[in-house]
């Protein structure tokens, strides 16, 4: 059996390249003429910057919540949507950046199948201080098939790198927050915490009733005695910051509009991790 080595492979390319800028493209996408272009004008202002674009997926109907996620972050949620599952918010094949800032980043990792380099590089990136930037024009064809590397990447894999970077990036900053979500994945993060991160979780809020009901969450599996039960509340008697783990684009603005009702600010009054 022959491992993906996908991390080692765009290292060698990168080695055996010579030019000042780097344009990552992966062998099953297609660039557009303009492209090299367009983001080495951006790159050159921009020297500590991944820059990406705007893509068309290929087949048109695949990966529809995606691809509207990819096009149309702002440049703000360019850096404050980094915890979500959708992975690095300007995607790998579109990269573009000078080969010293790349040097100054490192290498991908080269631990073969199952390893989300491109991810780990872009967490690197960003605790770097490095910026990332959009180029808000259709530079490439971004295939969709059931053989890309990126099915070989488990989810547990990429929610614990996830996990591990929101507690590194956001969490130690902060002294309380609430999670919204008392369901399946709002409980998954907190079990997932550290637990001096688990302690500073002062509820969990939801619109379902059923939640709210019950009143609170025991953590059975917690070593603490009393186990600790986390208070469930409704989202407009709850207390920022916030971590959310709903979903974007599943409920028919539902989610969305009660969001926005409460006035909160992204990237100190909340951040995604859905």
């Amino acid at each position: 059996m022959i491992l993906m080595q996908v991390g080692f492979a765009k290292n060698q390319a990168v080695l055996q390249s010579s030019g000042t800028y780097l344009c990552f493209l992966d062998s099953d996408d297609v660039m557009m003429p303009e492209r090299v272009r367009l983001q080495y004008e951006a790159a050159i202002q921009h020297p500590k910057c991944i820059v990406g674009c705007q893509v068309r997926r290929e087949p048109a109907n695949s990966t529809e919540r995606y691809t509207r996620w990819i096009n149309n972050l702002t440049s703000e949620q360019l850096v404050m949507q980094v915890f979500t599952s959708h992975g690095p918010t300007v995607i790998m094949p579109t990269w573009f950046c000078s080969r010293e800032w790349f040097c100054h980043i490192g290498k991908f990792d080269e631990g073969g199948e199952g390893v989300p380099e491109d991810l780990l590089f872009f967490y690197r990136h960003l605790q770097q201080g490095g910026e990332v930037l959009r180029v808000d024009q259709c530079l490439l064809q971004y295939r969709y098939h059931s053989e890309a590397a990126t099915h070989s990447v488990l989810e547990e894999t990429i929610w614990n790198h996830r996990v591990r970077f929101l507690q590194d990036k956001v969490l130690v900053h902060w002294i309380s927050f609430t999670i919204w979500n008392a369901g399946k994945q709002g409980r998954k993060l907190y079990r997932s915490l550290l637990p001096s991160n688990q302690r500073k979780v002062v509820a969990f809020c939801d619109v379902d009733k059923n939640k709210i009901a019950k009143g609170f969450y025991t953590y059975e599996d917690s070593k603490e005695r009393p186990k600790p039960k986390i208070p469930i509340q409704h989202f407009r008697d709850s207390q920022g910051p916030f971590i959310i783990c709903v979903k974007l684009d599943l409920t028919a603005e539902d989610f969305e509009d009660n969001l926005k009702s409460l006035n909160l600010k992204e990237g100190i009054d909340y951040f995604h991790f859905n």
